[in-house]
Formats: structure tokens, sequence, C-alpha cells
């Protein structure tokens, strides 16, 4: 960690999506040694054991959960949340860190194009359905990146234009600190925060993907990239530190606030409208089976 982290989590309860590997990893381990119950979400439950047996070999005390979630599938997120719920009634902070990043075009089991289902519709959906369990002092952070834009909301699919995998993810970065606008003004009054967060430059397997000349970028960022410690100190900051307890609606990255200029309340609105559309589809589909 770059900084120091002073708080204590004893009694709290956190979820970290994509908890198995970099950030998620090492956002795992901080929160865990400030006290929190943390619950790995992980798609993958063997890399999740793995790392839980880890983290506990370096620090018995740590109290780790394994539950099995696929941020890119509406039956993974609405399980997931109803097996939460029993588990867990009262969440205190939620970390939207799973994300995902490919260069050819790919339809998950739902038929959503691959990155709008992970970084998008599944942190729209999981906030939706664990909002409630935040209420009274809870904290949502969102792992989105200073590498957005181009979002269109006419053709989130990639169904009319020539895909390119940078592109996509650039929208779907975009769209997710739009999405944590909304989600802070509609939770404001149930006294949870909401807040969207750069980890930087980081050497993650989020990389692993890059071909061609992004191979190249991604070639400098594995040798002069963050470390995942690193990258995930501001989300660990905002999801734990006693000062930021009334921060909200903001972007942040080194700790610091800084402007975000996806702003437009009725671009907000269509796509907070249209995550819904597509998420209810979805499960409308799940309960008619």
């Amino acid at each position: 960690m770059k900084h120091e982290l002073s708080a204590n989590l004893t009694g709290k309860q956190c979820v970290i999506t994509g908890a198995n590997a970099g950030i998620g990893k090492e956002l795992t381990r901080v929160l865990g040694a400030l006290g929190a119950e943390v619950t790995l979400a992980c798609r993958d439950l063997e890399k999740a054991r793995a790392v839980a047996v880890e983290l506990k070999s370096e620090n018995p005390k740590l109290q780790l959960r394994l539950e099995e979630l696929d941020v890119s599938r509406v039956d993974s997120i609405s399980a997931f949340a109803a097996r939460l719920a029993q588990a867990t009634p009262k969440l205190d902070i939620l970390l939207n860190n799973a994300g995902g990043w490919v260069m050819e075009r790919r339809l998950t089991s739902d038929g959503f194009e691959q990155q709008w289902a992970t970084n998008v519709l599944g942190p729209h959906l999981l906030t939706r359905l664990l909002a409630g369990s935040l209420a009274g002092g809870g904290r949502i952070v969102n792992v989105a990146s200073t590498a957005a834009g181009g979002l269109d909301l006419s053709d989130t699919q990639y169904e009319k234009r020539k895909y390119s995998g940078v592109s996509a993810y650039s929208a779907t970065k975009q769209a997710l600190r739009m999405l944590s606008w909304s989600w802070a003004a509609q939770l404001k009054e149930a006294g949870v925060t909401v807040n969207a967060m750069s980890p930087g430059l980081v050497n993650t397997e989020l990389n692993r993907n890059a071909k061609g000349f992004f191979a190249v970028v991604f070639t400098i960022t594995k040798l002069f990239g963050k470390t995942a410690s690193d990258g995930a100190d501001t989300a660990a900051w905002l999801a734990a530190a006693p000062e930021l307890a009334n921060e909200t609606d903001q972007f942040w990255e080194n700790r610091k606030s800084i402007p975000c200029k996806f702003r437009d309340p009725e671009q907000q609105r269509l796509l907070f409208q249209l995550c819904d559309q597509q998420t209810d589809a979805r499960l409308a589909g799940q309960k008619a089976a």
C-alpha cells in the first residue's frame, strides 16, 4: 500500500467481486486485516479457495467467506444475492471490482456483449439487489478507469458498429461512472455512499488478452505499471477510512477527487433505464423458466 490506512472494520461485512486476483485480492488482504469479514465473490471458486488459504496463512485472523459469482450472468448474480441475504442480511461495503477486457466481440449466455455484461450490467444489477442491505451507512466503491469514453446508448452491444475491444472497454467504464452518479443520488437518503475510482495503470491479469499494438502497451505496463497493492490503495481507503463516511458521488484517483465529465443527467437517466430493461428482461426469463 502506498499510504497508511487507519480504520477499525471489526464486525463489518464486506463483499468484493473478483477477489481471487489482482486488485481484488489486495483489497481482501487489506480490508480483512482491518477486521472486516470479507466475502470473496468469484467466478472461479478453486482460485478463490487458493487465495483464501494463502491470505489466511499470512494472517490467520482473517475472516473470509467464499461465494460463487459470475458478474456477466444475470442468473449467477440473482442467486448470489439471494444466498448473501440469508447469510449476511446487513452489508457494510460493496466493492464492484470484477471486470473484463477482450479483443473480440463475444456474447454471454444472456446474449449480451461480454464487456458490457461484465463491466456494466453486472455491477448495476448487483448494486440494485444489495442496496437494501447497505442502507444506514453502507459504502459502494466502483472500480472504474480514466480510460473512459465513446458510449453510444443506441448501440451498447456493437451490433451496428465495427467492434473494437479497446473502444468497448472505454465505453463500459464511462457507463460505470455514470451509473455511480445515478446510484449516489438514489441512495443518498438511505445513507449509502457511492464513489467511483481509477486504480491507474496496474499490472494485473486484465491485460492478458492484449494483442498487436496493445500487447506492446501492456508489456510496458508489466514493466512500469503499478503493483496490484498500489492499485488497490484508493479503493480500500474509500471503503474503510472513517473521514470519508459522508463522501459520495465523486471520482477518485490516488486518494484525490478529480473532475468527471460524464455527468449529463438525461444521459444518466437513459443509461440507468436501459440497464434496468436489459437485466429485467433476463430476470423475467428466469422466472418464466
